[in-house]
């Protein structure tokens, strides 16, 4: 392990070792301990007490932040001409259909989420392998593949993220900026808990919620007292 930097170690001298703040502390303490010039994310780590590789068990949902995630994404609409002026009245950066399709297959991915109705889902379908892998894959249950598709955009402009736990049995997101007051980050972090806690699979047993920790992109994680948290 290289050598801490002045900031590194500025930034773990307002820590204590071993010690879980309630959530009211860690949300203003996370941005006392963040020292990049950028305004860095903050992000939640919740290791759950499921087997992923379990299909009973994987636990994956959406769930709208009260103040958003700070990010600016970029959404694109696979859709059909009669639904495309609705989509860029609501705020798509890019829509269309076979054009955009034929790209992606070219290796273009420079898009955050990707929207698209069922009736298109046997064109959009081929790209799965493309997709897949970087977590752009349209899909229902994340309200991706909709005929809806204004209301889409809107929600995702809102704040709208998809979760899934991953391999290890942790769920890793954001849920806001470094610019954000203490209270915003403390309300952000709250809806997504409680939206985990409601998706407890029946088949998980023992301890559900393990552990939670706070961070920033370059900061040292802040453990949660998960007992500051109602309806844990």
């Amino acid at each position: 392990m290289g050598k801490l930097t002045k900031n590194q170690k500025a930034a773990l001298a307002k820590l204590e070792a071993n010690k879980e703040y309630s959530l009211t502390e860690a949300s203003g303490l996370v941005k006392d301990i963040t020292f990049t010039k950028f305004d860095a994310s903050v992000d939640i780590d919740v290791r759950l007490g499921v087997d992923p590789k379990k299909a009973d068990q994987m636990v994956r949902g959406v769930v709208t932040l009260p103040h958003g995630t700070g990010k600016d994404l970029t959404v694109l609409v696979l859709c059909t001409p009669d639904k495309e002026q609705e989509a860029k009245d609501a705020g798509a950066d890019h829509v269309g259909l076979d054009d955009y399709i034929e790209k992606i297959e070219k290796g273009w991915t420079d898009v955050d989420v990707i929207i698209t109705m069922p009736t298109v889902m046997a064109k959009v379908g081929r790209l799965g392998r493309i997709l897949g892998p970087r977590g752009l894959m349209p899909n229902p249950k994340s309200g991706t593949v909709t005929l809806e598709v204004a209301k889409a955009v809107k929600e995702i402009k809102a704040g709208k993220i998809d979760f899934k736990v991953d391999k290890f049995g942790i769920i890793h997101t954001s849920v806001g900026k470094v610019s954000f007051t203490p209270e915003k980050i403390e309300e952000n972090v709250h809806e997504m808990v409680q939206t985990i806690v409601k998706l407890k699979p029946a088949s998980a047993k023992g301890t559900y919620i393990k552990s939670i920790n706070l961070s920033t992109t370059m900061s040292p994680a802040i453990t949660i007292d998960k007992n500051s948290i109602s309806g844990i």
